[in-house]
Formats: structure tokens, sequence, C-alpha cells
């Protein structure tokens, strides 16, 4: 269609109200598309393409969405989109009859058409299909833009995603992409040894990660409850259990922030290994990020934000005292207390909070001079203690913790770390976390009594992981937006 996007919306009301009247005079005629239930598809036009040898002059049944057509008398010509790829059909009165090419030449783009023809190559040297029979099977009653263009049509995409995949096909390979990405990942792991669970969504006590909940009400229990905001503590329980190697992808829900790295719904994927630490951790990461980007794309670079990102060489490790140290000049290992760390901060101009110890000002430091300059793969290491609750100190620097991040063009893309497993210094954590939350912060854990229990029942060493798929899926399609590896993101509603 060539001229719709510039018609006016009285135009437009007329082209709706035609479509309508076509649907009505079928179904007065006994031809409603709507009773249609299936249809002998046995090809799709990828396959015609790539195997075309074997294809030529048989016979076969494809079906999808008309895209184009060009009536030409006694014959026509018009393409065809499925699931893989588009076809031009030849279609000749002589071939489908009178009655079913006059029905054709009513079809509008968008209808939904089952096609049986046998396949060939026009003078043109366009691999083809000579229509024998031609179905209607859904009636399309809006009309398809040629193409979309523009941050007004950008939004549009998102908020009808069922439009976008059919008229920008690129858009389709994304999330063809991105269930290859998830499924190599589970391959990976499964050749390693996991095992795949699924855990609670709702739950009483939301843990794992520093984050606002989404809060839901249960009727019959009477009692709140939360979205789950990681994975992390039933996985770790199962460790408790004695399954040594876990892991599970799904959703996780955090009550925050849209832009084009965060979405309130996302999926994640955490892994849990007995008898290993956060430098186990480093080594699955590296070689899974390899492994998948391999295997899915062929190579193990990547074109993101300008650069060229090598996976294959061995990925950086740092501290984050000698990140922070290398890009401000500042060496927190020779600040003895927080308030000696204050004093740097506001001679930086870092802002910081009252409640904030040496340890979050760090963190502080680290975002605002180090993350930006992370652009190949690297880890950075070693985080303080305050920011990790979850995570085993260091035995000579007690004061940090065996925990890495790993980022990427200045994004992060894991989080890991040798497991804590002493009850009794996990319970002091929560406490602080505790007293965190009664003092306004409202991302801070909760106390989870249980899993204190479990961890006294005796964890074994651990190291757990994870990594944001949906990131990870912008990294190897080379998305700009979250929203673009999304299928339906989080939108505000029109008014």
């Amino acid at each position: 269609m060539n001229n719709e996007g510039q018609i006016s919306q009285e135009e437009l009301s007329e082209l709706l109200k035609v479509r309508r009247e076509k649907l009505e005079k079928l179904q007065s005629e006994g031809k409603d598309p709507f009773q249609k239930v299936k249809y002998p598809v046995d090809t799709h036009t990828n396959e015609i393409v790539e195997r075309y040898s074997e294809y030529e002059g048989k016979e076969v049944a494809i079906a999808g969405r008309l895209m184009a057509k060009r009536v030409m008398g006694k014959a026509s010509f018009a393409n065809i989109q499925d699931r893989n790829g588009r076809m031009q059909l030849y279609v000749s009165r002589n071939d489908i009859g009178e009655e079913s090419y006059a029905d054709f030449k009513k079809y509008d783009i968008g209808d939904i058409i089952g096609v049986k023809g046998t396949v060939f190559t026009t003078k043109m040297g366009e691999i083809s299909v000579h229509a024998t029979e031609v179905v209607l099977l859904s009636k399309s009653l809006q009309i398809l833009p040629e193409k979309f263009h523009g941050l007004k049509d950008q939004e549009l995409r998102y908020r009808q995603r069922y439009m976008d995949l059919i008229v920008n096909p690129e858009v389709k390979e994304v999330f063809f992409k991105r269930s290859a990405i998830i499924r190599e990942i589970r391959n990976f792991l499964d050749e390693k040894g996991f095992l795949e669970v699924e855990t609670p969504v709702l739950q009483t006590i939301p843990g794992g990660a520093a984050a606002r909940p989404f809060i839901t009400h249960h009727n019959a229990l009477d009692i709140d409850m939360y979205c789950r905001i990681a994975l992390e503590l039933p996985l770790k329980r199962l460790i408790v259990g004695g399954f040594e190697r876990v892991y599970e992808i799904g959703r996780v829900f955090r009550n925050e922030g849209v832009s084009i790295r965060h979405n309130p719904e996302f999926t994640l994927m955490e892994l849990y290994q007995a008898y290993t630490d956060y430098n186990g951790m480093m080594d699955i990461t590296e070689s899974m990020f390899r492994t998948v980007a391999d295997r899915v794309n062929g190579k193990m670079t990547v074109n993101y934000g300008g650069h060229e990102i090598d996976l294959e060489k061995p990925f950086t490790r740092i501290s984050m005292v000698d990140a922070v140290k290398k890009y401000s000049g500042v060496d927190f290992d020779s600040i003895k207390s927080t308030e000696e760390a204050k004093a740097v901060a506001k001679e930086k101009g870092v802002q910081f909070e009252d409640r904030h110890e040496k340890g979050d000002i760090l963190s502080l430091f680290f975002e605002e001079f180090v993350e930006e300059n992370l652009i190949q793969p690297t880890f950075v290491i070693d985080y303080p203690v305050e920011i990790s609750p979850l995570s085993k100190r260091k035995a000579d620097k007690p004061e940090y913790t065996e925990r890495f991040e790993l980022f990427i063009v200045g994004r992060e893309y894991a989080n890991a770390y040798s497991e804590l497993n002493d009850p009794i210094d996990q319970k002091k954590r929560f406490e602080h976390q505790e007293a965190l939350r009664e003092a306004g912060d409202d991302e801070a854990n909760m106390i989870d009594d249980d899993f204190v229990c479990a961890l006294e029942y005796g964890m074994p060493p651990t190291g757990g992981l994870g990594v944001g798929i949906d990131r990870f899926v912008m990294l190897l399609t080379e998305s700009v937006s979250i929203r673009d590896v999304i299928l339906f993101p989080t939108m505000k509603p029109l008014q």
C-alpha cells in the first residue's frame, strides 16, 4: 500500500467501512472466512527458497498474510508472507476458476490466505508459486501501514507489537535470535550437569536483590505477597537440600523506572553450584558468553555502541578499589573511616546520603568514574560488604566480599559471588538491611528467617551467578533499547 499513510481520517474511516462491508457480503454468501478452522500447510517460504532444486515443479501448500497484489485482468501477481519470509504468487483465472479469481481480486492487503500451487521461477528469475487454489482464511479489518518511521511510530511499534512483526520482518529475526540465545544457554548449562528448576513467583518475603518489589494481596490467605525481585534464595535452599547444580530462567519484577536499559519485568537467569567460588563463576560466565555467541552468531565478536567487542579474549579482572583508583585517582585502601570517605566524596563532587558508609561511597565512586570506561568485557571483583548482603567475606580483607559484576560497554551483564553460608553472619547482615529499611531504604532486604534456618542446616561452599537475559540479547542482536528485545514491554496506558 503506497498512499494510505497520508490519507485523512475521514478517508481511513471509509476504507475500514469498506472492509467490514466485504466481510458482511462474504458472510451473507456463506463464505465467512472466520468459519475456516484449518489449512493443510506443508511448506514454508524459506524452505522453497533455500531448497529450490528439491521443490521446483512440485506442488506445495503455503499460508500467510497477503502483503501485495497486482491485478492484471485474467492473471495477477501477489506476495504472501509467512513465519519465515515472503513468496511471490502467480494467480490466473484459468487455473483457480472464475469464481475464485473474482473473490481473489476483492481480497485486501493484510488478509490471511491459503495457497496451493506449483513452484517455478519467473522470466525475471524470481522464485514463485503458480497457484491452483487460493482460499481466504481470515479477513483483516484493519489497514496495514507501509512502514514505521519516526519517534511517534516507534512508540506505536512497542504498543502494537503484532503490527511491528507484520510490517518489519527484521524485528521478527531479533526474537527468533532471542529464543536461540535462551536455548543455547540451557544447552550450555545442561551439558555441565545443571538441573533446571522452577521456584515461586509470588513470595511472602522478596529477597536476593536490592530492589523495590511489586505488592499484591492473596484474598484466601488474607496476606500481602510480593512478585519476586530475584531467583536467589529459593535456589540456594535447593543447594542446602543437596541439588549441587541448579538454575532457573524466569521473569522477575522490580518496581522501578523505565528506560532503554530497564523494564519493570525482565528475564533473569540464576545458577548455583556447590563446591566452587566466585572464581569458578567467572570461568563459567566467560565460557557461557563466548559459547552462546559462537553458537548463535557464528562468531565471538559483536559490534555494539560503536565498539568492536571481543568475547574470545580472556576477560579483564580488576578489583573495585583498583578500578576506582585508576579512573578517579582515589585509593580507598588508604581511607580508614566513613568520615574520611565522605570528605573525599565532597571534594570530588560525589553525592551521598547520611546513612552511607565507606563501602557505599566506594560504590558511588565506581558508578561516577568507572562504569562508562569499561568497554571490553571486564570482571569488577571484590565489592564492599555494605552493598553485598548475601556474599561471602574475603578472608584477608573482611570489609570486602568475593563478589563480581561483568561489565561490557559500560553496562552490567552479570552479578555473582561466593555465597555467604555462615548463618550467624547472614542473620546480622539481614538485621543491618532491616535497619536500613526502617531508615527509609525501601530497596534494602527484609529478614528471611527461614533462609537463615536453611543455612543453619549447612550449605556447602557455593558459587552463584545471575545474568540479565534481556541485556545479553541486546548485546548479541546489537539492539539499542531493552524494548527492542522484549515482545511486550511495559508501556504507560494511552489516555
